[in-house]
């Protein structure tokens, strides 16, 4: 039985990572710590690292479990968040977009890894520039077009512009197709097979691990969306949670924000995220790994 030496080298390996996790860790921690405190204590109770008189007061008034002189008497600001409607419109505009871009990234990355055209090069450079363009650049033609099909304040607006494709995921797929051996499309030739079912009988259940990495990125990046969501679905039955925490700020004295709610709705936001990457995570990680096909 042998034992791992700790070297010099390792040990400041380990203490970079160690603070690195801290530094990367420590914000959602202090938020959870502010939505805890009270709304009266955050100026004179902010320099423990755990509130005095914590509290899941912060948290009922946010997703409306109290009255307006309740939310007064514990120091809020009286708004409120429709926690359950934003939750469901966050997940109905996560789970399109993840799904939908998901399925057509993977058509188009395996077109362009396995089919010959004419221009397919070009147009896959093309894909490849795009990722030099910020997302800014692309908001007013995509709301003016969302305006003019007459889908502003409704879902299809708001997934419009991401449901077909993103680059990114185009390049993504399209570099682990190329790594299938062409033998076993080539045996699937032999047994009768055109390309749509090579597709989706040989090469969609050996990309699993890929395809599932592009849909839980894609979810994550939707579910953390702001900006296009908070333009094109202005509606409560359409806004998300992101928006909703924008709009709940607003509703809030402009002397003296409710950050002890804000921080609550927060923390109530970022908690689906972090159960799909504490559960998920790892698979994330080995579905990296482009050597090789299980």
């Amino acid at each position: 039985m042998t034992t791992r030496r700790w070297s010099a080298s390792r040990i400041l390996a380990w203490s970079f990572l160690g603070l690195a996790l801290l530094v990367t860790v420590f914000p959602f921690y202090w938020m959870l710590r502010t939505a805890l405190t009270p709304a009266r204590d955050l100026l004179t109770d902010n320099t423990g690292l755990w509130p005095h008189h914590a509290t899941l007061i912060n948290f009922r008034r946010v997703v409306g479990a109290t009255s307006y002189a309740q939310n007064q008497a514990a120091g809020g600001s009286g708004a409120q968040l429709d926690f359950l409607l934003y939750l469901r419109n966050s997940i109905i505009y996560s789970t399109v977009i993840a799904v939908a871009q998901t399925l057509f990234c993977a058509m188009a990355g395996y077109a362009f890894a396995r089919l010959t055209f004419r221009g397919r090069d070009l147009l896959f450079g093309v894909f490849v520039m795009a990722l030099m363009i910020p997302p800014i650049f692309t908001l007013l033609p995509n709301f003016t077009l969302v305006k003019n099909l007459g889908w502003l304040g409704s879902f299809a607006g708001m997934v419009a512009p991401s449901v077909l494709m993103t680059p990114f995921a185009v390049f993504f797929l399209r570099q682990f197709f190329l790594n299938i051996p062409r033998e076993v499309e080539e045996a699937a030739t032999i047994d009768g097979a055109g390309r749509w079912l090579q597709f989706w009988r040989v090469v969609v259940p050996m990309s699993r691990g890929p395809l599932f990495t592009i849909g839980l990125i894609t979810t994550v990046w939707a579910w953390k969306d702001y900006l296009w969501p908070l333009l094109v679905g202005p509606d409560p039955n359409t806004r998300v949670l992101t928006a909703g925490l924008g709009i709940f700020l607003q509703q809030s004295p402009n002397s003296s924000p409710d950050w002890t709610g804000l921080m609550a709705g927060s923390v109530l936001t970022v908690v689906p995220v972090a159960v799909l990457m504490v559960f998920f995570g790892r698979r994330l990680v080995e579905s990296m790994n482009f050597t090789g096909i299980k």
